[in-house]
């Protein structure tokens, strides 16, 4: 079936098309009906089905046999620096991630903010939040603290993402100092998690602030993916 064929499917009968696009997804239970209407008129997709997007993203191909395939390729002109992940390497570091954010008290349904470089942590972080239920968003690392506030303010976010600093057009851009600001008027935020980058000082809050790599230490790969409902939201883009 062509593109025009799929399309025309898709609109004069979606449901027939829309399941069969759902057959193609591991579900850890397959929906019950793909299209209905509630009785306030509004349109609710696949009732009934469980699934998890990092689940999708990362075991299922390592369970499919590709584990040792690349999943991740970092190559940062910025730093000069370069990382491969495996989907078993990168399913790993997301699963000790999400036991990290479990163990800082992050709950399905949750909000957190991710203030971070374009750096494989930030992929971890997102995927690790897909894997507890909690929902992420992403908020560009060359926003202001007051733009920053903002955000967690109205997504009620209890754990921030960030890192020590990110480097932009050849200059160090204090993320962990433009964090902190933001904060001292934030009071949904819990926990910051930092990501260590330079070896500049920054201000520590011992109760709230956790360094990222000293957290993973100790954390564990037992952290199987949760099943969500396929209308639960996944993330939060301003």
């Amino acid at each position: 079936m062509g593109y025009q064929e799929e399309y025309r499917e898709s609109i004069e009968q979606p449901e027939q098309f829309w399941r069969r696009q759902a057959e193609q997804i591991a579900w850890y239970e397959f929906p019950q009906s793909i299209l209905t209407q509630n009785e306030r008129g509004y349109h609710c997709w696949f009732q009934g089905g469980k699934l998890n997007s990092s689940y999708l993203a990362l075991d299922h191909h390592v369970e499919a046999g590709r584990g040792g395939q690349l999943a991740l390729i970092y190559d940062s002109p910025v730093t000069d620096s370069q990382r491969k992940f495996t989907f078993t390497e990168l399913r790993d570091e997301v699963a000790k991630f999400a036991g990290v954010l479990r163990a800082q008290g992050v709950e399905q349904g949750d909000r957190v903010i991710i203030y971070m470089p374009m750096i494989p942590e930030a992929a971890v972080a997102m995927l690790a939040c897909a894997r507890l239920g909690a929902v992420h968003s992403v908020v560009f690392g060359g926003f202001s603290p007051e733009a920053l506030k903002e955000r967690i303010n109205d997504s009620e976010c209890c754990v921030l993402i960030t890192a020590d600093q990110s480097v932009r057009g050849g200059k160090k851009v204090p993320l962990k100092t433009n964090a902190d600001k933001a904060c001292k008027s934030t009071p949904s935020i819990q926990k910051v998690i930092v990501v260590q980058r330079g070896g500049d000082p920054v201000e520590w809050q011992e109760v709230r602030d956790v360094w990222y790599h000293e957290a993973m230490a100790s954390a564990s790969v037992d952290c199987p993916a949760e099943a969500m409902d396929a209308e639960d939201p996944l993330f939060i883009l301003y």
